[in-house]
């Protein structure tokens, strides 16, 4: 792919006015589909960034302007440190190998979540890749590290009060616009879909404010198996589906 190369939505049967601005990804199943072969759980998250690197080209490809993906919770610092550690060096190794994809495919890096929190090679590794790619216009990649959604709403609610608190806002004043403003993706439409593979049927603390009105697509496959053609499948599901954001049918259609 090039920089300027226009979406290809049209081969994939797709309509390029119904694709949605903004897929979100919860990535599950690594450590499943590696317990299935009997082979260590760091296996399965190796396995999975090559999932990761095709859905990201996929959805540049097809034109798509914002991918989130949960790539690590505030919840999954608890896992087995060794475990943990070998994600920090894969999401390290990533960052290093695709960056310069990135610059090439006209793909912006960010990252949602209390990174602060992340081991001191890993916050430079996304520093570089962030700063590189900080000019791209194509699309965002939208990496969540050790995110939180509870944590977020509430970080968005100490801001708002810091402000009232200065009188640099008044309470009365405080619109869902204003709130969203003070959340990680500032700046991003919310999700039209969210994805999980795996067959969880839960959000797991992701994106709770942003979700309000997305299409849920729950799949039994483990990510590390999820194809390029299951996505597309779903992106067509997606332009099937009526959005009705609370008005009827009808309404919708006019």
């Amino acid at each position: 792919m090039s920089s300027d190369r226009k979406p290809h939505s049209g081969k994939f049967g797709l309509v390029p006015e119904g694709l949605p601005r903004h897929v979100a990804i919860i990535m599950d199943g690594n450590g499943r589909w590696a317990k299935k072969r009997l082979m260590n759980r760091v296996k399965g998250h190796e396995r999975g960034t090559e999932t990761v690197r095709m859905v990201v080209r996929a959805t540049r490809d097809l034109g798509i302007p914002a991918l989130t993906l949960y790539a690590f919770s505030t919840e999954n610092w608890q896992r087995p440190k060794t475990e943990v550690a070998a994600l920090m060096a894969l999401l390290v190794r990533f960052l290093e190998n695709e960056k310069a994809e990135m610059l090439e495919n006209n793909i912006r890096l960010q990252t949602i979540g209390q990174t602060a929190r992340l081991p001191q090679n890993v916050r430079e590794a996304l520093g570089a890749t962030m700063g590189a790619t900080a000019g791209n216009t194509g699309m965002v990649l939208n990496l969540a590290l050790s995110y939180g959604g509870r944590e977020e709403i509430l970080m968005a609610c100490r801001r708002l009060a810091e402000e009232a608190l200065a009188g640099q806002i008044s309470p009365e004043d405080i619109t869902e616009d204003i709130f969203a403003g003070r959340l990680y993706t500032a700046g991003l439409p919310d999700p039209d879909i969210m994805i999980r593979t795996s067959g969880e049927m839960r959000v797991s603390n992701f994106l709770p404010w942003q979700l309000a009105y997305s299409e849920f697509f729950i799949t039994p496959t483990l990510w590390p198996d999820f194809t390029q053609e299951e996505y597309i499948g779903i992106l067509r599901d997606f332009q099937r589906r009526e959005r009705r954001f609370g008005k009827t049918g009808d309404q919708t259609r006019e």
